[in-house]
């Protein structure tokens, strides 16, 4: 992977942040990256950490290996038939993040059958904590494995089906939205019972990352934690009790099923 060219077409945000987390991997060569983007001023600040960037993606096609689509899903036509003349096989790996193309799809547009993934990360990316999951069709365990390193740079991958992408999409991608959306309510509830703003989103900020780690390095389920948390008649249960009486629980649920049935449609 240390030789691997890797190139990033179309680097908007989902873009930028894969490529500022594997620019500030302690692992990565900056000068094997290149970015592209019609308008360079906006990517200046992968170059500051030492990438390449351009406005010519058969260039950039042309001096990598990897090729990471990271355009939208309406423009993925348009910039494969621009691409596909400096795609060789044996020489290219193809990784579309477009949301609801499959590989097939995809693999039809080519005209050589280079292997093609699919890879859907979220934007936390950009502070190596993605979660990042995968699939592949025409693709070996060799190539598989270049690609997770890829990913594995900005945060942990999963090589899943790929029946089960649009779904990842929800909770992976979309879901750091959520979670965002769940840590802004907490942090109005702190405001509203006594602190500053500043405070509040740092003990909430926190309190969460807390919570996520005991969850990863303990692998238990999170209803076991919250075991441990209340006590009969306590004012932790009493709130719980309160959010699940207003919906909290189901709501959630609600917006991940909508969010997929749009996605599916």
């Amino acid at each position: 992977m240390m030789n691997e060219k890797i190139s990033i077409i179309g680097c908007g945000n989902l873009g930028k942040s894969i490529a500022k987390g594997l620019l500030e991997h302690k692992n990565f060569n900056p000068l094997n990256l290149i970015a592209t983007r019609r308008k360079l001023h906006v990517i200046e600040d992968v170059k500051t950490l030492g990438a390449e960037i351009t406005s010519d993606n058969l260039y950039a096609v042309r001096n990598s290996n990897i090729i990471l689509l990271a355009v939208k899903p309406y423009n993925v036509g348009k910039i494969i038939r621009e691409i596909k003349p400096e795609i060789k096989e044996g020489q290219h790996i193809l990784v579309s993040l477009a949301t609801g193309l499959g590989t097939t799809e995809i693999y039809e547009m080519l005209d050589h059958k280079v292997p093609v993934f699919r890879a859907m990360p979220n934007i936390a990316a950009n502070i190596g904590e993605s979660v990042t999951c995968i699939c592949g069709k025409n693709t070996n365990g060799e190539q598989s494995e270049k690609i997770k390193y890829i990913f594995d740079a900005v945060g942990e991958s999963l090589m899943i089906n790929e029946e089960l992408m649009e779904a990842a999409t929800i909770l992976g991608a979309c879901g750091i939205a959520y979670v965002f959306r769940f840590i802004r309510a907490m942090i109005q509830g702190g405001i509203q019972i006594g602190f500053d703003a500043n405070t509040a989103n740092q003990i909430v900020s926190q309190t969460v990352k807390g919570a996520a780690e005991m969850l990863q390095k303990n692998s238990n389920h999170p209803e076991s934690e919250i075991d441990k948390v209340t006590t009969p008649k306590g004012c932790t249960i009493v709130g719980l009790n309160e959010m699940e009486h207003q919906g909290f629980s189901s709501s959630l649920i609600k917006g991940i099923v909508t969010s997929f049935e749009k996605i599916e449609k």
